[in-house]
């Protein structure tokens, strides 16, 4: 009892303490350094003991080093994102960025520190002694010039999906779609830029013109004053306005990347496969979360949540662990743009794990897998139903109000609007 009784008195003496502690990594949003061309270089200091860690992760006997700069790269990270600031309300947006990018080293730091034996890339025995690149390129690469350790350091920083490395064996890797000849590889990525681009605008530019939703400071996807159909439909067209516009970016993202590793670094084409695989045409919420949705992040998941709930809980505990994971993350990224925390957001990801779950009991109880047109109706139910409030939990603080693309280069704003108004009137 006296250890008990002195533990409480202490309490309110270490307790101001411990708040000064996290508040060192995280200060409120009033205390938060505005960003501009002189503290611009200060957001950017994680990339310093990162790169080392990618360094040490392909060099023999460097666990303890690794796990010793770990401290390093978590606060650096943390502070870059949540320590500073955009301040013009439009480009709130670039907070939630700069904050997902943080959170994705930190991922990758713990991966590469607690892999006691570093990181190898397929068929290799012992790390850093291959000198044949993770992934394929062509004889006239550039990359080859730079020394081993250079190269292998730099594949591990860019390597997301892990190909060709052994983080990513098991990852789906969609069918290429585009011919694998050099020239005409880079036409077909070229025109799927465009598409992208073009269609990410248009969805932007239809977003910001919803009354609150296209606002910076945010709005319902839900409008309280109209009838309850409508209210749904219109809710729903936001929705699917949303995921196509997300499905969008990140194929345009990934296609102007793809140029460049293509056309500069000399990257072989069948070194980039799509970013995704249809994820509309899937028949199983496992089918969508693990093959035909993007898997960027899927390493960063298992090792914040996925490993542990496995550790904990067996094959539930990965599942239930890895959604967690993502819901968690979507929403701590989220709060970098100085906006209340929202349960829907790691419920509505902690319920598709529960579903997916629920996928393999069916298929253990009837001896049938979800699938078929009716395993699609199921998808759209959980995608299209389930992740309203995901999507209305974004938009209320300003997602769909950001700066995505600017102004000045988009043609749904430039030409597309102004030509539909004049036809109108």
């Amino acid at each position: 009892m006296e250890y008990g009784n002195a533990t409480v008195a202490l309490y309110p003496e270490v307790a101001p303490w411990g708040t000064r502690a996290f508040r060192t990594f995280l200060p409120p949003p009033q205390d938060r350094i505005p960003i501009t061309w002189q503290t611009a270089p200060f957001t950017l200091l994680q990339l310093v003991p990162f790169s080392f860690l990618s360094y040490l992760g392909r060099r023999p006997d460097t666990h303890l080093i690794r796990l010793l700069l770990l401290p390093t790269l978590v606060y650096s990270s943390l502070h870059s994102s949540y320590g500073y600031v955009w301040p013009e309300p439009r480009h709130n947006v670039f907070n939630w960025g700069a904050a997902s990018f943080s959170l994705v080293l930190i991922g990758k730091g713990i991966d590469l520190a607690l892999a006691r034996t570093g990181r190898y890339k397929q068929g290799e025995g012992v790390p850093g002694t291959t000198s044949v690149p993770a992934i394929a390129v062509e004889k006239d690469d550039p990359h080859a010039l730079l020394p081993l350790w250079l190269q292998d350091a730099l594949e591990l920083i860019f390597s997301m999906r892990g190909l060709g490395w052994d983080f990513g064996k098991d990852v789906y890797t969609p069918p290429s779609t585009r011919p694998q000849e050099r020239g005409a590889f880079l036409r077909a990525t070229l025109v799927s830029f465009l598409v992208g681009f073009l269609i990410l605008d248009a969805v932007d530019a239809a977003v910001k013109l919803v009354p609150g939703v296209g606002d910076p400071t945010g709005g319902s996807i839900f409008f309280a004053d109209l009838p309850p159909l409508t209210r749904y439909l219109v809710s729903t067209a936001i929705h699917v306005l949303t995921g196509i516009g997300l499905v969008a970016g990140f194929s345009m993202v990934y296609d102007l990347i793809t140029l460049f590793a293509v056309a500069v670094l000399g990257h072989s084409p069948s070194s980039w496969p799509p970013v995704m695989d249809r994820p509309w045409a899937a028949q199983s919420l496992h089918e969508f979360w693990a093959k035909r949705w993007h898997q960027l992040l899927r390493q960063t998941f298992l090792v914040f949540g996925g490993i542990p709930g496995r550790k904990i809980g067996g094959d539930v505990g990965l599942v239930l662990g890895t959604f967690l994971a993502s819901g968690l993350f979507h929403e701590c990224s989220i709060l970098a743009m100085g906006r209340e925390w929202d349960s829907r957001v790691p419920v509505f990801f902690l319920l598709q794990g529960g579903s997916v779950i629920g996928e393999r009991v069916w298929k253990k109880v009837t001896g049938r897998r979800v699938d078929g047109p009716l395993g699609r109706m199921w998808v759209y139910f959980d995608i299209m139903i389930l992740g309203q409030p995901l999507v209305d939990a974004w938009h209320r603080r300003g997602f769909g109000g950001g700066m995505i693309i600017p102004p000045l280069i988009s043609p749904a704003r430039l030409v597309l609007i102004p030509a539909t108004r004049q036809l109108i009137t």
